[in-house]
């Protein structure tokens, strides 16, 4: 009997440990480019990258897509980050040039199986501006296989433009497409400055695509107390939410929430960072 109630007993553990196991914590996170006028107001880089990473940590990020950094700020922010990789390339010449769509992954965690990126354009494969663009507008993926559980899934992160109405609804229309093309049934997630909030129509045309589901509507607890836009004022209010966590069908989203962290009464960025605990 006792010999019995003990093998019930480490198979109850065992399959809590596996459960416990199978969950990603996915964030979403314009870190604003390093900017001259905001050092001068007391906003720089240099003060804000930090408390970036602070807040990765604490927060037990796996993957996570920022929109906006430059190269020196990727390198910097990676470096304060041990245990972390990041992919992507600038949107000014597919290199170094410009802003980045970057993704951050935690090495020990994950394997990258394939990786690249494409413009939110008609032309997709080098550097241009799409429709009504005021920006080229760059997207990148990879295809990561968690080492633990061999879970293959991909993740899209993109910053779409701010100024172009048809270049937001076409780049919607694209993301969905390559989503079907290069990833078929495999679980993806989709990361991103929309510059659009919930009841825009690219937004639209990515929520009820059958598709993507928004993260924030699929999570049963939510913390989502502003704007994820702040321009670094603290007292922003209102539930405009224009950076968004999409995911397909095969993840179950069980937290969501819009972190408003300052330090010494300062913001780290422009935008909050949009966190989601998923399950698979």
């Amino acid at each position: 009997m006792k010999t019995k109630l003990l093998l019930i007993l480490l198979l109850i553990t065992a399959t809590a440990t596996f459960t416990q196991a199978q969950q990603l914590n996915v964030g979403t996170y314009n870190i604003r480019y390093d900017s001259k006028d905001d050092s001068i107001a007391g906003n720089g880089w240099k003060a804000r990258y930090p408390n970036i990473a602070k807040i990765v940590r604490f927060n037990e990020l796996d993957v996570f897509g920022t929109q906006e950094g430059l190269y020196h700020q990727l390198t910097q922010l990676n470096d304060s980050l041990p245990g972390y990789k990041w992919l992507g390339a600038g949107r000014d010449d597919g290199k170094h040039g410009g802003e980045h769509s970057a993704i951050f992954y935690r090495a020990d965690k994950f394997k990258v199986l394939k990786s690249g990126n494409f413009w939110m354009a008609e032309v997709t494969d080098k550097p241009n501006k799409g429709w009504d663009a005021a920006l080229p507008r760059i997207c990148s993926w990879a295809q990561f296989k968690e080492l633990k559980t061999g879970l293959v899934f991909n993740f899209f992160n993109l910053h779409m433009d701010h100024i172009g109405v048809i270049a937001r609804r076409e780049s919607a229309k694209l993301i969905m497409a390559k989503i079907k093309a290069m990833a078929g049934n495999t679980p993806t997630i989709v990361t991103g400055d929309f510059n659009v909030d919930q009841t825009n129509e690219s937004y639209t045309l990515m929520n009820t695509s059958g598709l993507l589901r928004d993260s924030y509507e699929l999570s049963p607890i939510k913390l989502a107390p502003s704007n994820t836009y702040n321009g670094y004022d603290v007292n922003t209010a209102g539930d405009k939410r224009i950076d968004h966590i999409f995911v397909t069908k095969r993840f179950k989203v069980t937290r969501y929430g819009i972190l408003t962290n300052t330090y010494h009464g300062r913001l780290p960025s422009d935008h909050y960072p949009v966190v989601v605990t998923v399950k698979y």
